[in-house]
């Protein structure tokens, strides 16, 4: 037979332990209720929702960028609200990395906030900076140029 040594059995110990340390955390539920971050407004002035090929569905019209930003334009021009604008999930559209960057841009451009829904219905902010001009982009022509990025 062996003999087990102190510091063999302190070893199993630290396991087991480890182990039901392990099987605690993993178990149990997480809460339903999510809790809005204080940014979160509880309305939102426009919404918007993600259609293919990188449009959007504003008002029952397809949008691309360009549309949109000219839409919201007209919006701020008419005084009407443009603080906030939300983008929803099309009923057969994903949110795609596009649809965050050209909404985040044309923020960006007129100054609002735009948020995001996601699947679980929590609602992100999508945040737009201008690159740094020292790190040219490889599309970017010799000379400055601004462009927006979003961000998660």
């Amino acid at each position: 037979m062996r003999n087990f040594s102190t510091n063999t059995s302190w070893k199993l110990v630290a396991l087991a332990l480890a182990a039901v340390l392990l099987a605690a955390c993993g178990r149990g539920s997480t809460k339903a209720n999510m809790v809005q971050a204080a940014n979160i407004p509880a309305g939102f002035d426009v919404t918007v929702i993600a259609a293919k090929d990188n449009q959007f569905d504003y008002d029952g019209a397809p949008l691309t960028e360009e549309d949109l930003k000219s839409a919201f334009r007209y919006r701020q021009e008419e005084s009407l609200p443009m603080s906030t604008v939300l983008m929803k999930r099309g009923e057969k559209e994903k949110i795609k990395k596009e649809h965050i960057i050209s909404l985040a841009r044309v923020a960006y451009q007129l100054h609002f906030k735009a948020y995001l829904e996601e699947n679980n219905g929590q609602i992100s902010e999508i945040q737009a900076q201008a690159k740094d001009e020292a790190t040219p982009t490889p599309d970017a022509p010799k000379h400055k140029r601004n462009h927006a990025e979003g961000t998660q």
